[in-house]
């Protein structure tokens, strides 16, 4: 699932008086949001105002036209993206097999999770303002397992802050002791975590 660019345009212009009735001036904007996506999954949290006007193809003075601040352009697109995920906690709690609809969730929120070093950073300490949708996640989570655990299929041991710091493990090193990660270690080892979770 990946952030709508147009929701995340219409979020950076909430509240701002400019106009962009002018097609050349959403299309940069449009190329920006692109742009900040990428250098954002590829670089993280360390990408500056440059690389992106870079990436965009446009100077850094259209960039600051078009965005107030580099900060609040990965805002928005990280914001998109956490509620992705908010998304697909509220669908696996619609599934009448709560362990099933828990499976779902933990596969897809890994999985949106190794696409983006940025991502990583924004749950779990970054600047920017992104805790309405971090405090909807974790209620979304905690409703999650709560119910997985009532219907008998996960550990009660286990508190759903125990799932979160789990599920954050699950994407593996590079390297470990001389051995190279294959492509699908981190669905091995989600399988073995989940296993792991289920009630005995």
């Amino acid at each position: 699932m990946m952030a709508n660019v147009d929701s995340i345009i219409d979020r950076l212009l909430e509240g701002t008086a400019a106009s962009y009735s002018r097609a050349d001036a959403r299309s940069n904007l449009r190329r920006l949001v692109e742009a900040a996506r990428e250098a954002v999954a590829e670089v993280g949290m360390k990408v500056t105002a440059h690389d992106i006007a870079r990436r965009a193809g446009v100077g850094i003075g259209t960039f600051y036209r078009r965005v107030r601040s580099r900060d609040l352009l990965l805002e928005a697109v990280l914001i998109e993206t956490v509620e992705d995920m908010i998304s697909l906690a509220r669908a696996a709690k619609d599934d009448c097999d709560p362990w099933r609809g828990f499976q779902a969730f933990a596969m897809q929120y890994v999985q949106l999770r190794m696409t983006s070093c940025g991502l990583n950073a924004a749950l779990g300490d970054t600047a920017l303002n992104l805790e309405p949708q971090l405090r909807q996640l974790r209620e979304a989570l905690r409703s999650m397992v709560a119910r997985a655990q009532a219907a008998g299929a996960m550990r009660k041991d286990v508190s759903w802050e125990d799932v979160a710091f789990l599920l954050s493990c699950v994407q593996p090193a590079r390297q470990t002791i001389g051995l190279n990660a294959a492509q699908t270690q981190w669905q091995r080892t989600l399988a073995v975590l989940l296993d792991g979770l289920i009630a005995r």
